[in-house]
């Protein structure tokens, strides 16, 4: 196999580096392990974009099967269970095509490359969008099921006030939250969702400086709507997807919330 065919290479990380990425994704680490992991994407955003590639082609190769199992009338395609599904989707199409695939999708998922016209507040809570909005089983910290709570817990660890905007009148509730590294300090993340099974997050988070930043990050199908005021750094990220959520939808919410935080929506520009 050559070097550029070689996910080893192609990636920049070792076998044992790529198993651990896949392990994350198929949530098969042990708890201390994942934690170190959630720590290690917060910081690594090269790592956090191949998981999010792995996360992606988990869910495609699930929707792929599934179909196959509605449309074929004989025998079912089974898939040993502990095997990583990167080992099944190379079986499938290759070491070619995900050595291929990998580098691609690793490099597309952060096609912004860390631009410095962009606030780096938004780029981390883009990268911990794709990191943990697909999660099933951990997608937050602390459940919304004591909203005062979490929110207490949150700002104090921020030394920040915060709050959580409800979005019930745009058809999310909140989940809950979770606690993540930040550029100056300690950031937040709360997470909603529809019952479409859409989520969104809010990341909150203090800056260096009183900035007026207001801009919008597009990274395939995701967006995120940022904003700072204040001291304070916020980004609105979601995914577009039909029949769960449209870019207008996403961009109402962003302009909701900002306004009730204390922004000016006015000052973005749509182009």
């Amino acid at each position: 196999m050559s070097d550029n065919l070689d996910p080893t290479v192609s990636s920049g990380y070792s076998e044992r580096e790529l198993r651990e990425f896949s392990a994350f994704v198929d949530d098969e680490l042990p708890e201390a392990e994942r934690l170190a992991m959630i720590e290690q994407l917060s910081v690594d955003r090269r790592a956090a974009g191949i998981v999010a590639a792995y996360s992606a082609q988990r869910a495609a190769l699930s929707e792929l099967f599934a179909d196959l199992d509605k449309r074929t009338s004989g025998p079912c395609i089974v898939l040993r269970p502990r095997v990583p599904w990167w080992r099944r989707a190379a079986l499938a199409a290759c070491w070619v095509s995900l050595g291929a695939g990998l580098a691609w999708l690793a490099g597309s998922l952060l096609p912004f490359d860390w631009l410095p016209g962009q606030a780096e507040f938004a780029q981390r809570a883009n990268i911990a969008y794709a990191v943990y909005a697909p999660e099933i089983r951990h997608p937050v910290e602390v459940s919304a099921a004591d909203e005062e709570q979490l929110i207490g817990w949150l700002a104090h660890r921020m030394n920040r006030p915060l709050s959580a905007p409800a979005l019930h009148d745009h058809g999310f509730t909140l989940v809950g939250g979770r606690l993540l590294p930040g550029e100056a300090g300690p950031a937040a993340q709360l997470m909603y969702e529809n019952r479409a099974g859409a989520r969104l997050t809010l990341y909150m988070t203090a800056v260096s400086k009183d900035e007026l930043a207001y801009g919008i990050v597009r990274d395939g199908d995701r967006r995120t709507f940022y904003w700072a005021t204040n001291h304070m750094g916020y980004a609105l990220s979601g995914q577009i997807a039909e029949g769960q959520i449209a870019e207008g939808q996403l961009r109402a919410i962003a302009i909701d919330v900002c306004g009730r935080l204390g922004g000016h929506p006015e000052r973005w520009d749509w182009d």
